[in-house]
């Protein structure tokens, strides 16, 4: 499998990547594991039952990831760096919910090479989970990334 990234002259206002992945319990207590964010809501299901969601959730982090790797691997793609980040946590992302992470072009700063992308998080029912924004650096180069 290959990556290309795309430079800021490759770019155009609404253009749009996403992927799609199904949150696990294990991708939740890896994230716990690697964090120490233990928050029993996200780990202790007795605890979550009792609580405003009744369920364990993901920590919302988990799903801001799914974001990070359409930026990095796809829109601009790899190489590109992360400048600044605003998320909103519009709902709980429950464990087995379909997560499809999709960053959009807004607008484009030639002069400084940025990209200003709108980002969304929905649920396999449509339901969006996750809005906001990011600030990127493209490459000034494109770049080839074989994962093979």
């Amino acid at each position: 499998m290959t990556q290309e990234s795309k430079t800021i002259n490759e770019l155009r206002i609404g253009d749009k990547a996403s992927l799609q992945r199904t949150v696990s319990s294990f991708d939740v207590y890896t994230l716990a594991e690697i964090s120490g964010d233990i928050n029993p809501l996200h780990v202790n299901k007795e605890f979550a039952s009792k609580s405003l969601f009744r369920e364990r959730v993901a920590h919302g982090f988990l799903t801001s990831a799914l974001i990070s790797a359409v930026i990095g691997t796809q829109l601009p793609g790899p190489g590109t760096i992360y400048v600044s980040q605003n998320l909103v946590f519009v709902a709980p992302v429950k464990i087995g919910d379909t997560i499809e992470a999709e960053v959009e072009v807004g607008d484009i700063f030639f002069e400084k090479n940025r990209v200003e992308l709108k980002i969304t998080c929905r649920n396999q029912d449509g339901q969006v989970v996750l809005t906001g924004g990011a600030l990127v650096r493209p490459p000034r180069e494109p770049i080839t990334w074989d994962l093979t």
